[in-house]
């Protein structure tokens, strides 16, 4: 009998799958109704050509095509722990699988052969979660062989970090050249001086002279002779008989005694060998500095965030009020630069020393600057643009420390005031910011061993009083005004691809934020949402593109300049 449509009903058991599966399960223990034998050696394991086919991309393709095997009742698996293909076998049926030490690697092989991302995913994290300086460089050998991108990437952070340790060990010494090569060319090596790198490289070639003192000459030419001290190269560098007995090391010696001897010539004689290393992800603790009250007066006021703590605290205040203020940070010190104090723009700078908890003046700007960008870059602070009270600027400033004065370097193609500035791979980026008429969204690339500014591809919107930081080898453009919205968006700059493309969103719309980046994860402070002056921060997640919202600040509301100060002094106090 015919029913109208509106007569049908729908019965739905959204649990069905989750009933059937363990049900299946049990029917496969039982050996009823299986259609397929899976052979490794003399070990059989019977199954489900459905099921497999269903959890396992590699049987899929084997089964749902025209192959030899999708015909065959017993198929022999080559390549293949016994025991990592139970146990995916398994998991095809209940979706769990244990991993421990004893069977990580060969499921992770196991599992990148059968195509199962997931379980090979989860090998990868287990893995990282147990990284060490004894096991690190076999790892990355195992990830590398595999072709596992993210337990490769993260291996390489670890020795990256821990650089002086892991160059200490057996399996350093072990390693072949290449790989020596390849890691002792890392802009992001963690170490006090380049000393650690070039005693690493001698120590390595020392460990089986014979064989390997031809490598040298290749060795030394990553290691970065000009940024030791000029004792050290004496002393040290140019006695090691292995470098006097080298042609081509002892004119790497002397391009570096050149280097630091002839500073006038410096600027000719920039390359990566002069640029600091810097890594980008050690752990800070980060500093919001200045603002304004809620009256609109700028401050002084300092108070400090431990991501590991998840509490802010109160630290030393500047000798300055200042808002609009920019902020950076130099060889652990944390600098204040420029700013409004409520009277005029400044050009004033201090610094701040965590390990003696004090403010000191350092030498001023040659111009008065507000709304400024700051970076630190090669050992110099460098400052961007701003406001002087009467019109938006494109000028550019270069601090020395040595010589504690500023100089003035190739201007900005554009005015730019309450833009956001950040360092990314040794360049510097400056995104949209206004020159009082027009808000931007494009960006503009600083290389400072060129000294010239380009142009690099726009932001997705146009913002002004933004946040930027660059996390990971890429850069986060946050929140700001677009001149009709105060913004939430967040978009991001890969610099492989050239490309912008958004990512979630902050749970707040925030201009005037100041962005940090620290333990992996950006840190948006403060802001104003068109209505509010903000005390909230929130914390981005890149690997689960998310936002949380974390301690709010107990000084501060609305706009602050902030900074990312490592390696504190672990006797430090907070008051």
């Amino acid at each position: 009998m015919s029913r109208d449509c509106e007569d049908t009903v729908i019965f739905k058991k959204p649990d069905l799958p989750i009933c059937a599966f363990p049900l299946i399960a049990d029917i496969r223990r039982q050996g009823k109704l299986c259609d397929v034998t899976l052979k490794v050696g003399e070990q059989k394991f019977s199954a489900h050509r459905i099921i497999l086919a269903a959890s396992i991309p590699y049987f899929n393709a084997m089964f749902t095509h025209d192959m030899m095997e999708s015909k065959q009742n017993e198929i022999t698996m080559e390549g293949i722990e016994p025991g990592a293909l139970e146990a995916l076998v398994n998991f095809a049926y209940t979706g769990n699988v244990a991993i421990d030490k004893n069977n990580a690697q060969c499921l992770l092989i196991a599992a990148s052969f059968l195509n199962l991302h997931s379980v090979r995913d989860a090998c990868c994290n287990y893995f990282k979660d147990r990284l060490n300086v004894q096991n690190c460089l076999t790892l990355r050998a195992f990830a590398d062989q595999y072709m596992c991108v993210s337990l490769v990437e993260a291996t390489n952070k670890f020795i990256q970090f821990n650089f002086k340790q892991v160059s200490d060990t057996e399996e350093f010494y072990a390693l072949g050249k290449q790989d020596v090569v390849e890691i002792i060319s890392y802009d992001e090596l963690n170490v006090n001086s380049e000393e650690e790198v070039f005693e690493a490289v001698l120590n390595w070639v020392k460990f089986k002279e014979a064989e390997r003192k031809v490598f040298l000459p290749e060795l030394m030419v990553k290691v970065r002779l000009p940024l030791l001290t000029p004792p050290y190269l004496s002393d040290r560098v140019a006695t090691e008989n292995l470098i006097k007995n080298s042609l081509l090391c002892r004119d790497l010696l002397d391009e570096a005694r050149d280097y630091l001897l002839m500073p006038e010539r410096r600027t000719l004689m920039q390359t990566f060998k002069t640029r600091p290393r810097c890594c980008t992800d050690i752990p800070g603790i980060i500093y919001a500095v200045g603002g304004l009250t809620p009256c609109g007066n700028s401050l002084n006021t300092v108070e400090r965030y431990d991501p590991v703590t998840g509490c802010w605290s109160v630290s030393e205040s500047m000798n300055t009020t200042r808002s609009r203020v920019g902020v950076a940070v130099l060889n652990g010190r944390l600098y204040a630069i420029g700013g409004y104090n409520g009277v005029d723009r400044l050009n004033t700078v201090e610094s701040f020393e965590p390990s003696i908890r004090k403010w000191k003046k350092v030498a001023s700007m040659n111009c008065k600057r507000s709304a400024l960008g700051a970076a630190a870059v090669g050992g110099k602070l460098l400052v961007c643009g701003g406001y002087d009270g009467v019109s938006s600027l494109h000028s550019v400033e270069i601090y020395d420390p040595k010589t504690d004065s500023w100089m003035l370097v190739a201007p900005m193609k554009n005015h730019r005031s309450a833009s956001g500035m950040a360092v990314l791979d040794g360049e510097v980026y400056i995104c949209g910011g206004h020159d009082g008429l027009s808000i931007f969204d494009s960006v503009e690339c600083y290389n400072c061993t060129e000294g010239q500014w380009r142009d690099v591809p726009s932001m997705i919107s146009k913002r002004c009083r933004l946040g930027v930081a660059a996390l990971k080898g890429k850069l986060y453009a946050v929140g700001g005004y677009d001149g009709a919205v105060f913004l939430h968006s967040v978009e991001c700059y890969d610099p492989k691809a050239g490309q912008w493309k958004e990512v979630s969103p902050m749970n707040m719309k925030r201009s005037r934020v100041a962005v940090a980046a620290t333990h992996g994860k950006l840190f948006a402070i403060g802001g104003y949402d068109g209505q509010t002056k903000l005390t909230s921060v929130e914390m981005y997640d890149p690997e689960k593109d998310r936002w949380t919202l974390v301690a709010q600040m107990i000084l501060h509301e609305g706009g602050v300049g902030v900074g990312v100060v490592p390696n504190e002094d672990p006797n430090y106090d907070p008051i």
